[in-house]
C-alpha cells in the first residue's frame, strides 16, 4: 500500500464538531481518509466514533467543521448528498425489506433508475459485481431467507451498484460467525486493491490489526492518536483508548455440582412463530447452580424466542418450564422476576427501556415493588441509588442516573441495563449479547460480573455471536439453529470452526 504521506486524501474532515443535549460527541476532529485503504475507528462507548462517520454520511449535521472532498470543500446536509459524493454507508442494524428480493431492495437505492424496470439488467449488473468481489448471492431471492451474512452482501452490493467509493461499515462482524468474518475480509482486500476507500468501526482489536491499514482512536470525542497497521500493537491501542492499563479477566473454575437439581429446566419446550419469529422446536435444557450455559448462533434463529420463553413473554404450546422444581410453564414475567430472574436482553432500547425516561427511573422499573412506597404513590429513590451505586463499584463502571435513556450511546445503554440486572444478586441470569456494543475495559467487567455471579451460586443462559467470548465463559456450549438444538459440547471438545459452521447451517449435525 502506497504511504498516506504520498498522496491527498480523498475525504479531509477538519474541525468536526457535534454536541447532543448534555454530551460533546465530536471535539474538533480531524481526520483524513485514502483510497485504496481501509481505516478502522477505534473507541470506547460514547468516544464519537458513529457519531463522526453518521456527520461524513449526511444522517447528522455538525455544528461546526468543514468536510473536504479532494481538497474542496463540499457541503454534506443528508444522505441524499453523500451518495452524489460518492459516499455509503452500513449501519449496524441492516436496512433491508424482507418481503422483497435482492434486486428489488437493490433497485430501490439506484440513483437515475429508469421508469419501467429491467429486471433482466438489474440481475446482470449485481452478478457481474458479485463475482468481481466474491459477494455470491440470488437476485432473485428474498432478502428473509437469507442469512446475516448474505444481508450484508447485499447491503455492500447496494453502495457498489450506486457507484459509491468511499465505503462506511459499522461494526459489520458482530453477528458473523468466523469463517464468514474471514469472508468479508476477503472483500474488503477486494475492494481496497480496486482503490475503494473503506472506514471500519469496530471494537474488535484483533480484527483491527488483522485487516486495517490505518487506525484512529478516538477518546471523548477528540482524536488520541492515528497509528500505522505495521506500527500498532494491542497494547498501544489500548493505551490510547483508555490512558490507563486494563485489568484482566480472572476467569474462576466453575464450582457447578452436575448432580444438583437444575435451577432452569425446560423440557420438550415448542412454540408457534409471531410475524417473522422463529419457531422453537423440541428444546430441552438445563442450567444448574454455578454453571454458565453458552447458546452460540447466529441472530435470528431462535435466540430471542429461547429468551421470550424462558421470561414469560411467550406462552409453550408445547413442553413444560421448571425453575427451582416448580412447573412455571407460561407463567407471567412478573412471577418470574420475583422468583430471582434478571434479564439482559439483545436489544436494550427496544426491550429494557422506557427512551424518554431517565436512566434513574429505568432502573427502577423491573424492581418497583422494591422500592414502593406509601402503597404505590412513591418511590424510594434514596435506597434505588445507593443500590445501583453498591453494584457500580463491584463493576467498575458507572452511568449518569439523570441522563434520559434515549440519549446514551449503545454501549452506556447496555452498562445502565447490566447494573440495574445484577444490582439484587438474582439467581438466574438469562444474559443476550452481554458484551454488544460496550468497549474493552466495560466489556471486561461485564464478563467479570458474570464469573462473580456464578461463583456464588448464579445459573447463567449466556447467549452470544461472539464465539472467542463463548468459549472463554461457558462450562457448556450448546448449537442453536432454525429454532432447534443442533450440537452440545464442553468447549474443550470442540472449536470456533465447527461451532461457526453449525451456526450457519452449513454442517448441521442434530444430537440426540
Amino acid at each position: 500500500m502506497p504511504n498516506p504521506q504520498d498522496r491527498s486524501p480523498m475525504i479531509s474532515l477538519r474541525g468536526i464538531t457535534k454536541s447532543f443535549p448534555g454530551v460533546l460527541a465530536n471535539d474538533h476532529i480531524d481526520l483524513d481518509i485514502f483510497s485504496s485503504e481501509i481505516h478502522a475507528l477505534l473507541g470506547e462507548n460514547g468516544a464519537g466514533k458513529s457519531t463522526l462517520m453518521k456527520i461524513l454520511f449526511g444522517f447528522y449535521r455538525a455544528d461546526a467543521g468543514e468536510i473536504r472532498l479532494s481538497g474542496k470543500p463540499i457541503s454534506i446536509r443528508s444522505p441524499r448528498d453523500a451518495r452524489s459524493a460518492r459516499i455509503g454507508m452500513v449501519f449496524q442494524d441492516l436496512n433491508l425489506i424482507p418481503a422483497f428480493t435482492v434486486a428489488e431492495n437493490i433497485a430501490l437505492f439506484l440513483p437515475n433508475l429508469k421508469v419501467v424496470l429491467n429486471p433482466q439488467e438489474i440481475d446482470n449488473r449485481i452478478n457481474e459485481i458479485s463475482k468481481q468481489y466474491g459477494l455470491a448471492v440470488n437476485p432473485r431471492a428474498l432478502v428473509s431467507q437469507l442469512s446475516i451474512g448474505e444481508q450484508q452482501k447485499v447491503e455492500i452490493l447496494k453502495l457498489l451498484l450506486s457507484d459509491a467509493r468511499l465505503l462506511i461499515l459499522d461494526e459489520p462482524t458482530r453477528v458473523l460467525a468466523p469463517h464468514e468474518v474471514e469472508a468479508l475480509f476477503g472483500v474488503l482486500d477486494n475492494l481496497r486493491k480496486d482503490g475503494y476507500a473503506i472506514v471500519l468501526i469496530t471494537h474488535k482489536m484483533k480484527e483491527v490489526l488483522q485487516c486495517a491499514d490505518r487506525i484512529t482512536v478516538l477518546r471523548s470525542g477528540r482524536v488520541a492518536g492515528t497509528l500505522l497497521r505495521s506500527e500498532a500493537t494491542e497494547e498501544k491501542l489500548v493505551k490510547l483508548m483508555f490512558e490507563k492499563a486494563l485489568s484482566g479477566l480472572k476467569i474462576t473454575e466453575s464450582k457447578r455440582d452436575e448432580s444438583s437439581k437444575p435451577i432452569l429446566e425446560l423440557r420438550g419446550i415448542e412454540t408457534r412463530a409471531e410475524g417473522a419469529g422463529v419457531t422453537l422446536k423440541g428444546i430441552d435444557l438445563q442450567v444448574r447452580s454455578g454453571e454458565i450455559v453458552g447458546v452460540a448462533g447466529v441472530s435470528g434463529n431462535g435466540q430471542k424466542e429461547l429468551c421470550d420463553v424462558v421470561l414469560g413473554m411467550t406462552t409453550c404450546v408445547r413442553g413444560e418450564k421448571y425453575l427451582f422444581e416448580q412447573n412455571l410453564t407460561n407463567r407471567s414475567v412478573g412471577a418470574m422476576r420475583r422468583k430471582g430472574v434478571g434479564f439482559i436482553p439483545e436489544n436494550p432500547l427496544a426491550m429494557a427501556s422506557i427512551p424518554f425516561m431517565t436512566v434513574l427511573e429505568n432502573m427502577a422499573l423491573p424492581h418497583t415493588w422494591r422500592y414502593a412506597r406509601y402503597g404505590g404513590f412513591a418511590i424510594d429513590w434514596k435506597s434505588l441509588k445507593e443500590d445501583i451505586q453498591k453494584t457500580e463499584k463491584q463493576l467498575g463502571f458507572s452511568v449518569n442516573f439523570y441522563a434520559i435513556a434515549k440519549s446514551l450511546s449503545g454501549g452506556n445503554l447496555q452498562r445502565m441495563v447490566i447494573l440495574r440486572e445484577m444490582t439484587h444478586d438474582p439467581h438466574l441470569i438469562i444474559a443476550s449479547y452481554l458484551t454488544r456494543g460496550l468497549d474493552m475495559q466495560s466489556a471486561i467487567a461485564a464478563r467479570q460480573a458474570l464469573i462473580q455471579a456464578r461463583e456464588r451460586g448464579a445459573g447463567i443462559l449466556f447467549i452470544s455471536e461472539d464465539l472467542e467470548e463463548l468459549f472463554m465463559l461457558s462450562d457448556r456450549l450448546l448449537v442453536l439453529y432454525g429454532g432447534r438444538f443442533v450440537g452440545e459440547f464442553k468447549p474443550s471438545e470442540t472449536n470456533i470452526y465447527e461451532v461457526g459452521h453449525l451456526m450457519t447451517g452449513s454442517k448441521v449435525e442434530h444430537v440426540g
